[in-house]
Parts: structure tokens; sequence; C-alpha cells
């Protein structure tokens, strides 16, 4: 005869109080569940920006791919929970509050009646693109479809802010000029003193509508440092002088860009512009490059605050995508938050090449 085992109230106490406080520690947790869904190159790099988020807002819980074979694998350390298939079980499984859809290819595969079921019970669905764009300030090009682009609510160019911005432009360098002027006649004086050449280089950019215009930087570079061939600068460049390292450090070799902005051929804030044999092989393997040209060129730009100099193609790929989603949301209190932060850039020596 089996003898059973009465349960006392201790014993029920310690049996659910697991799950009792596991539902009360899910309660406190107020970042967002997430699920992703398609397994495209967008998909990693969206879970890569969600994971590495300070705030960690978040919880990536796991991906939906098209393919049976790839569920039980991983994408970027999030497992992939099933397919598309499964898209109800899983949103009602694992609770989750954001569906970012990640497809590379939507026809004929996207759930649209169980998207709609969700968005109308209030679980957010969003396109990945626009989920990455407003995580990390930068636009993921490379799956980016040009509707995707042309449908937008950004790219605006009302009159009333570009004759603004040009007014911001004209006051910031005039009183820059002024200002900076006995630092500027100092600077020009240690160039001299300090190695053989000219104080002030020029160098053919491409600017606005991509017209081509000289440029004017304080020479940091050794005469003739570079040659008839354009190179992409590097970390402790040996190019560069003992002067000209400060000047880099602290940006000060970009000061008589202030003359190019009074002309009209450069902005105070927009994308820094590039050499022509740069922008030639650029545009070749960056998609939509020359949407950076849309607008005027900048001193400093939003690339410039959040992004290393670039020294390489893979470089200008990343700062692309901070580019377009400065020329994106174009607006006077977006250029007054990159020039503050411009401040801190400089004060702190970051980027500097």
């Amino acid at each position: 005869m089996t003898v059973g085992v009465r349960s006392t109230p201790e014993t029920v106490e310690h049996q659910t109080a697991p799950s009792f406080f596991n539902r009360v520690l899910e309660t406190l947790d107020t970042r967002k569940r997430v699920l992703i869904v398609g397994d495209s190159p967008l998909a990693s790099d969206l879970i890569r920006v969600l994971v590495s988020k300070r705030r960690h807002r978040y919880d990536v819980i796991g991906v939906l791919s098209k393919d049976t074979f790839r569920v039980g694998q991983t994408v970027v350390g999030r497992p992939v929970v099933g397919t598309l298939d499964h898209l109800f079980e899983t949103v009602e499984r694992y609770r989750i509050s954001v569906i970012a859809i990640c497809l590379a290819d939507r026809r004929g595969t996207l759930p649209l009646d169980a998207l709609l079921d969700f968005k109308s019970m209030g679980i957010e669905v969003i396109d990945g693109h626009q989920l990455y764009e407003s995580e990390c300030g930068r636009l993921s090009i490379d799956e980016l479809k040009p509707s995707a682009l042309i449908f937008s609510s950004g790219f605006r160019r009302r009159p009333i802010t570009l004759a603004l911005k040009r007014l911001e432009d004209l006051i910031g360098a005039t009183m820059g000029l002024v200002l900076l002027s006995p630092l500027m006649l100092l600077v020009s004086l240690l160039i001299k003193l300090d190695s053989h050449g000219p104080i002030l280089y020029k160098q053919t950019r491409i600017g606005y509508r991509g017209a081509p215009y000289i440029l004017w930087k304080f020479r940091s570079m050794y005469h003739n440092a570079e040659g008839e061939t354009a190179q992409w600068a590097s970390l402790g460049d040996s190019r560069v002088t003992r002067v000209g390292r400060w000047l880099r450090l602290l940006r000060i070799d970009e000061l008589p860009q202030l003359v190019n902005v009074l002309k009209g051929e450069m902005s105070l804030v927009g994308p820094r512009p590039e050499r022509p044999s740069f922008v030639q092989e650029l545009r070749k393997k960056i998609p939509y490059y020359d949407l950076r040209h849309t607008i005027r060129p900048g001193l400093t730009g939003w690339a410039q605050i959040c992004f290393n100099y670039a020294a390489s193609v893979e470089d200008s790929h990343i700062k692309l995508q901070y580019d377009l989603y400065y020329v994106k949301h174009l607006s006077l209190w977006f250029d007054l938050i990159i020039l503050l932060k411009t401040v801190r850039v400089v004060l702190m020596g970051e980027g500097a090449r």
C-alpha cells in the first residue's frame, strides 16, 4: 500500500514562490519583447543594435525564418524559434510586444492578416529599417528599396527651413571668422615655423548637386606629401607635421572652410565633402551614395560626431548611413544639436587623424 504525502502549506508555498516571483520580475521588466520576422542581413544588423544599446529598452526573444531548416539555429546569438507559419503561436507564447519585419523579399510571404490582427490588439508591428534607424541614428541602406525612400515622410525641403539654414551659415561663418581671427593668425605663424610650404592647403571636393569646388584648409601635412595620387588618411599618418597633428586633433585645420561657407559652397552642418576620385569609387560600391549631394556639404556633420574618421570604403559605407539620416531629418534643431555635440568632440579630440 502506497502512503501518500500530504501537502503542507509550507510545501505549497515552496512550490509556488519561484513562479510567483518570476511573474513579479516579468511585470517589473519594462523592456519590450521583440520578435524578428526574417533572417536577412538586416535582421542580423538590427539584433546587434538592439542588444548593444546601453539602455536595453528591447529584449530580442528570437527570430522567425522562411526556411524550416533554420529552426534551431541562431542569428547573432538569438534562436530561430520557428517559421513564418508559427507567428501567431510564437507571439502568444512569448508575450511579444514588438514585431520587427526584416524580410528581404516580402512578396507573397508576409502574413498580412495575422499582422493586422496583432496591430489591432495593440502589438507594435514595425519595419526593421525603421526600428534600426530610430535606435542607432542611421539608415540601413544595403537592402533598402527605393520605394521606402520615395514614400518616406522624411527628405523634406521646406523653403523657409533652407532660407533659415543659409542665414544660420552666414551669421555663424561671419562670427567665426571675426572671433577666431587671432587664433588663425597664430596657427598661420606656427605652420610657417614648423615646416616648409604654404600655410593654406587647397583641394578639389565634390559639393552640392555633385559640383566640384575648391576647399581650403590649414596645411597639416608636409608639402607635397601626398603626391599626385589621393590616399586615405590613416591613424598616426607619417605625412602629418608636428603642428598639423595638433591642428587635426582639435579640428583647427578646418577653420578656413568658413570662407567656403560664406561663399555658399558649404554649410556649417552637412555631410563632409569627398574628393572626386573617392566619390567615383564610392558611388560604384555604396548604394544611394549620391543622395548626400542633395544638400550642401558641411564643416561638421552627424557622421563626424557619431563615427570615427573614414579611412576605407567600409568606413565610408557606415558614414553614409549617418549622412543619409541627417539628409532625411534635416532641420534647424538638428543642426543645433550637431553643433553642440561638435564642441564636445573637438574638446575631447575624438576621431582625429
